[in-house]
């Protein structure tokens, strides 16, 4: 059952004009549609200034971090610059704040599992692919076979990989080349802008991806997974291997603060009614064996990638993402995870805060 819908409290609509991102006649959205999204800004949203100083501030208080290191199972992501730094927030009237390398490209990785699930969602319906893929965090690694085993629905949820290989292969196409060619049109709809595959990163997890095709034959096992499962792995690695930068990663997170459309183009890109599902699939296990004190401390649903991307999502308000080589054990950015945590603190954004909404 939807939530029922609250009217918001007169004295929240009369701040109004007070919230973030203040949007000047000058930088209204070029289309109508981006500027009807602009009008609905959050009333309790932070102003552009002030995200501007928390994000600066961020960023020269993390920048020395020398924490964790690269991902290196896959071989091309070891040797990725690991001092690269970037912070991207986007609001959801199109307002851009940024600090660093925001415009470096870098694999997408687990952060492509979220779109995935809004596409496979698009296709077949929440209720569907909660049958067929299902939403209960593990407990195990991201990528424990075990876990397919010992859950009862086989899959747990879509941000694990075995979950992830089975929610591409709900996705629709005649051919692996069809269905990659929706997958990634339709992740650039939702950054605005196109996207690319880069093509070192995809042979280099093509070529250590076993686990990934054992996970894919344990699912056949069960009946878990929908079409073919190697076809499905080559698609779910060409998935993790798709190049974005900070900024791009921010506007995609956007798109889901603004009820999946697009704030720069105006295009409703995500179904308004799944983007709940997908948040509380991310708030529940987006930061792999990290996401209960992700969300004890920060409160946000975020994803991660051992790319070095993290991308948390404020709904109605914006989203900032981070690019930060250097993980910690459980395979999320050092970096990302104080950088996110020190912003959300300081503006208030966490959810599971009265002051969230403006109550202080």
């Amino acid at each position: 059952m939807k939530s029922p819908k609250f009217a918001i409290p007169l004295a929240l609509l009369a701040g109004f004009a007070q919230a973030l991102m203040l949007t000047p006649a000058a930088a209204q959205p070029a289309t109508a549609a981006a500027g009807a999204a602009a009008a609905k800004v959050s009333p309790v949203a932070p102003r552009k200034q002030q995200v501007q100083a928390i994000i600066d501030e961020a960023y020269a208080k993390f920048k020395g971090d020398t924490r964790g290191k690269n991902a290196d199972y896959i071989p091309v992501l070891a040797k990725v610059n690991s001092n690269l730094f970037g912070i991207a927030a986007v609001s959801t009237d199109n307002q851009v704040v940024t600090a660093g390398d925001v415009k470096t490209a870098f694999s997408i990785q687990s952060i492509a599992k979220v779109f995935s699930l809004a596409l496979a969602m698009e296709e077949q319906g929440a209720d569907k692919v909660f049958e067929k893929i299902g939403s209960e965090p593990t407990g195990r690694a991201f990528n424990s076979p075990v876990a397919v085993v010992d859950m009862p629905t086989h899959t747990a949820n879509p941000l694990v990989n075995a979950g992830a290989i089975a929610t591409v292969s709900l996705i629709s196409g005649k051919t692996p080349a069809e269905k990659w060619n929706k997958v990634l049109g339709f992740y650039s709809r939702v950054a605005g802008e196109k996207l690319a595959l880069i093509d070192e990163v995809y042979k280099s997890e093509a070529a250590t991806n076993t686990g990934n095709k054992a996970l894919s034959y344990l699912l056949a096992k069960y009946d878990r997974i929908y079409s073919d499962p190697f076809q499905s792995v080559d698609v779910y690695t060409k998935e993790c291997s798709v190049g974005v930068t900070a900024l791009q990663l921010a506007k995609m997170g956007a798109t889901l603060a603004n009820n999946g459309m697009n704030p720069a183009t105006g295009e409703q890109v995500i179904k308004r009614e799944n983007v709940q599902e997908i948040l509380s699939s991310m708030m529940m296990a987006g930061l792999y064996d990290g996401s209960g004190g992700w969300a004890w401390h920060v409160g946000l649903p975020a994803k991660s990638g051992v790319g070095g991307g993290l991308v948390a999502v404020m709904p109605g308000k914006g989203a900032i993402a981070v690019f930060a080589p250097p993980l910690d054990e459980a395979g999320n950015s050092v970096k990302g995870q104080e950088v996110i945590q020190y912003v959300a603190n300081r503006l208030d954004l966490n959810l599971f805060s009265p002051a969230s909404v403006g109550l202080k």
